[in-house]
Formats: C-alpha cells, sequence, structure tokens
C-alpha cells in the first residue's frame, strides 16, 4: 500500500487540502472522507501524466 503525506484544514463549509509533494494543486471537499476521494483522484491525475507542466516539492542537499 502506498501512502503520501497531505495537508489539510477546514476552510468555513468545505475542508481544502493538497498533497505535500504537489503543493500548488489544492482540492476540497464537504467532509474529510471526500477531501480524501478527490485527494486520491488528483494524486492519480497527477501521475498518469493527464495534467501537463506539474510543479513538485523536492529535496536538495547543498552541504
Amino acid at each position: 500500500m502506498e501512502m503520501v503525506n497531505y495537508i489539510y484544514w477546514n476552510d468555513g463549509d468545505f475542508w481544502v487540502g493538497y498533497l505535500e509533494e504537489y503543493p500548488d494543486y489544492l482540492t476540497q471537499g464537504e467532509s474529510i472522507e471526500d477531501l480524501q476521494r478527490h485527494l486520491k483522484d488528483l494524486y492519480e491525475d497527477l501521475k498518469s501524466g493527464e495534467i501537463p507542466g506539474v510543479r513538485r516539492l523536492a529535496r536538495l542537499q547543498v552541504s
């Protein structure tokens, strides 16, 4: 089972979040479970190449 981190918060009527590796791509849901479903769909779209020009978060060792 593959696991990914995500960041989320409540913004009034909706739960908003993004995948840690892809901070430029926000999604929302009416509940935490709904948000998680949207995040899974987004993850599949990002990994499939369906979304062009995807920007990602990475770590660079500098010393």
